[in-house]
């Protein structure tokens, strides 16, 4: 039976280059992207130029209602959904006390909501089927926390312990849950830092370089590849900064 695999945040950086290298496992794909419908145009007409079918939704995955339509139509044209990932988030970087409540709330529904809403009506069709995979794309910074990107590193941080508890939830019924624990990857994410901010950075990397999101997308792929045993998993890929 052909397979499906929904990517959220799909317009570009890690999301795309996931889709692309999924496009290589799966025969149909579904993604989406928040505020940038051209590009997800041009993803989406990149895969069915490998010779897959593609679905673009564009909308706010943070927005319940709106994940609600998005399962039902990937569901209606897509029956043989075998995996999600949960990729789809912004960043802050400033000092919490700038903060404002707007930009707070923002953060965690972009980048913790948007996992829980996704994961809620995509399980219940995965339990019935004893069958799924869901790959949530986090953070190294919700392992240790960052300076100036509390709300951010406090959204991660949830976002790992979510795949731990759901991974639980879900073993029973054949489902693993496991996640990315994304180092400084070489995405749009990173344009608000200057050159010499970044060229800084990578000195403190042992690796001395930015990851490339088609590294983390191999990773996902490989993942889903892997042993139906592996759940429950925040795995890092830093280039050994932690």
């Amino acid at each position: 039976m052909r397979k499906t695999a929904i990517i959220t945040g799909a317009s570009r950086g890690i999301g795309k280059a996931c889709a692309l290298e999924l496009a290589r496992e799966f025969d149909c794909l579904v993604i989406n992207s928040c505020h940038s419908p051209e590009a997800l145009l041009q993803t989406k007409a990149e895969i069915e130029g490998l010779g897959r079918d593609c679905l673009a939704l564009c909308g706010d995955v943070g927005d319940y209602g709106f994940v609600t339509e998005m399962m039902e139509q990937a569901m209606e044209a897509f029956p043989n959904i075998e995996l999600l990932v949960n990729n789809a988030g912004r960043s802050y970087v400033g000092l919490l006390t700038d903060m404002s409540i707007s930009d707070w709330n923002q953060i965690i529904a972009s980048n913790l909501t948007s996992v829980f809403n996704c994961c809620s009506r995509l399980v219940p069709y995965m339990v019935r089927r004893k069958s799924g995979h869901i790959i949530n794309i986090s953070s190294m910074w919700g392992i240790s926390g960052a300076s100036c990107e509390a709300a951010y590193s406090a959204s991660k941080g949830g976002v790992n312990a979510l795949t731990r508890a759901l991974a639980k939830e879900l073993a029973p019924s054949g489902i693993r849950v496991n996640a990315l624990a994304c180092g400084a990857i070489d995405t749009q994410m990173n344009a608000c830092f200057s050159s010499e901010e970044l060229s800084a950075f990578c000195e403190e990397i042992p690796a001395g370089r930015m990851g490339r999101p088609e590294e983390i997308a191999l990773l996902v792929r490989n993942l889903y590849q892997g042993p139906a045993y592996l759940t429950g998993e925040v795995i890092k890929i830093d280039g050994g900064f932690l």
